[in-house]
């Protein structure tokens, strides 16, 4: 007969891919774990999992057993979650993901605006790119993601948050080469740089300027939008930012943000959840404080620069 352990010790084994790893998770013995994925392998007549000395791997039987034990703990983490608030919204544990050209602007001011308004909340946060948060969602690991859309994934719904407009990220000494608002066919002559592969911002920034994947582009090995704008600053390149972005990266200086020409083009930001999470409420609650953290803020970087931007136009 199987058990709800048995799941959560093979589900940690199958991402750990080695038994001391998984038993260190979930707090056992590596005797303890090894019995209980032993006798899973009894019940399914199969080997799940290939030994080797330097761990394992998930047999083909195995990946087959993982699909199905994923949405299973999903959905009993969401039952689970059923029963913390007891009508009362966000108390006990929420882990949101949120996506990494977006996380170290949003999360000081939701953080700290969490822990004063909701003080019975534990909130874990998870930050990476959206393919990733997005299994992890599916699979339970989150409760929520904070990401841009669109979401193609099913089994999954979507509170809408807010547009997230671009701008052009110049060194500051490169005067009035390019001049504002910006165009997308000014940049045809520009060393454009952007995030590795992965990263939504790097698809969204090739969609905006209807770059062909064959031209020279200049990725630099960057994995965060802080380090493409010391790139920037140290005369690099140019590139896209999000207004997100901008009040906190402008603070360190060597930049000059351009607005782009009407329609100027922006992402949509949304929260998404699983459909069959009971936390709705939870979800629109966070939702209404993310907006306030990335509603528009004074002295955002522009006026600094001189430059003015025309209102947003989606992407």
């Amino acid at each position: 007969m199987l058990t709800l352990r048995q799941l959560r010790y093979f589900e940690a084994l199958s991402e750990t891919l080695h038994f001391g790893q998984a038993a260190r998770r979930l707090n056992i013995s590596q005797p303890a774990l090894s019995a209980q994925i032993a006798q899973l392998e009894e019940y399914f007549g199969a080997a799940l999992f290939e030994r080797r000395s330097t761990g394992v791997a998930v047999t083909p039987e195995g990946e087959r057993v993982k699909r199905r034990v994923r949405r299973i703990l999903a959905e009993v983490r969401d039952l689970e979650a059923l029963t913390q608030a007891h009508g009362e919204l966000l108390v006990g544990q929420l882990r949101i993901g949120i996506i990494a050209s977006l996380a170290p602007y949003l999360l000081p001011g939701l953080l700290a605006e969490l822990g004063r308004s909701y003080p019975r909340l534990t909130v874990g946060v998870r930050e990476n790119v959206t393919a990733i948060l997005a299994d992890e969602l599916a699979r339970g690991d989150l409760d929520c993601v904070v990401q841009a859309l669109p979401v193609e994934r099913k089994g999954v719904s979507t509170i809408p948050l807010c547009e997230d407009p671009f701008l052009l990220a110049v060194p500051e000494g490169s005067g009035d080469r390019i001049p504002a608002p910006v165009s997308p066919s000014q940049l045809e002559g520009e060393r454009l740089i952007l995030l590795e592969e992965g990263h939504c911002l790097r698809d969204q920034a090739l969609d905006v300027c209807r770059i062909a994947e064959q031209r020279d582009l200049a990725t630099l090995g960057a994995t965060s939008l802080t380090t493409l704008m010391r790139m920037v600053a140290g005369g690099l390149g140019v590139t896209l930012v999000p207004q997100s972005a901008v009040e906190t990266e402008a603070r360190a200086g060597g930049i000059r943000f351009l607005p782009f020409e009407i329609p100027v083009p922006s992402r949509h930001l949304a929260l998404a959840f699983r459909t069959s999470s009971g936390r709705r409420s939870d979800f629109e609650r966070l939702a209404e404080m993310i907006r306030v953290c990335l509603g528009p803020a004074e002295g955002s970087g522009h006026e600094k620069a001189g430059d003015t931007q025309a209102p947003p136009a989606s992407i």
